[in-house]
């Protein structure tokens, strides 16, 4: 039987596409994956409008279990991925395990933050690597998001930072945080890579009716607002003027 890795979109339950609600509607057992992003409906809305019951999936069942896998011997099952399935590497390691069991796998694709920050208005094609921001603690202060910054920044590239977020934990860490994480690496490096004036992009809720998007200075977007989660960081590179002229838009009013 098949294992269905379904991206059902970034925030409603009405955004998976035709074909991956049509899986799911005939699928044995369907697992939401909880960890990754969050949705602006909740799981009931989800079983209401597919029609079946979800059964919630944390990182220890995706990524320490064989359960869905091994389910996926006997049954029909779909794994369900808040944007796209293959966004992360953690859905593409349970692509493998399939593989590896002789279970057949199908991927269902969907709309990604990878390409929905688009809206912000930088060309898709000019960002470089994406890295995540991660919650430091005492024993874990990565400073790998500004070694990528300054990686695509030689090139001249655009980069995206993935922002932390614990669902379970209901902890999510905002623009603001992150800002703050890099300040504090630059205040121990001193590179003068990212500054309080570094040009930054803050983006909240994309695809949603609601979304917030501001730029404007590392310094200024401290002091902003950008509500309830997920949000996001761009750090432009070089700008095309096009993108200049559509960075306008989003700039804080003086």
């Amino acid at each position: 039987m098949p294992l269905h890795l379904i991206g059902i979109g970034l925030n409603y339950e009405k955004d998976i596409s035709v074909r991956g609600l049509e899986i799911v509607k005939k699928c044995d057992l369907i697992y939401l994956e909880t960890y990754s992003s969050v949705l602006a409906c909740s799981l009931a809305d989800l079983e209401k409008f597919y029609g079946k019951k979800i059964i919630p999936a944390g990182r220890e069942l995706v990524e320490q279990s064989d359960e869905i896998v091994d389910n996926a011997i006997k049954k029909e099952v779909a794994l369900l991925v808040i944007g796209d399935p293959l966004s992360a590497t953690t859905h593409i390691d349970i692509m493998l395990r399939a593989r590896k069991k002789g279970v057949l796998f199908n991927v269902i694709n969907n709309a990604s933050i990878l390409t929905s920050v688009g809206i912000a208005g930088l060309q898709i094609y000019k960002f470089g690597k994406t890295s995540s921001v991660p919650f430091p603690d005492m024993h874990f202060q990565p400073v790998t998001a500004y070694e990528v910054v300054k990686q695509n920044r030689i090139l001249g590239l655009h980069t995206m930072l993935i922002l932390d977020l614990r669902p379970a934990e209901n902890k999510f860490m905002t623009v603001n945080q992150a800002i703050e994480i890099l300040l504090g690496i630059e205040r121990h490096r001193q590179e003068q890579l990212f500054t309080e004036d570094t040009l930054c992009v803050g983006c909240a809720r994309i695809g949603r009716g609601d979304f917030f998007i501001k730029a404007g200075s590392a310094k200024d977007l401290l002091s902003v607002d950008f509500g309830s989660p997920p949000h996001c960081l761009l750090v432009p590179g070089e700008l095309h003027f096009i993108e200049e002229e559509a960075l306008e838009a989003w700039k804080l009013k003086e």
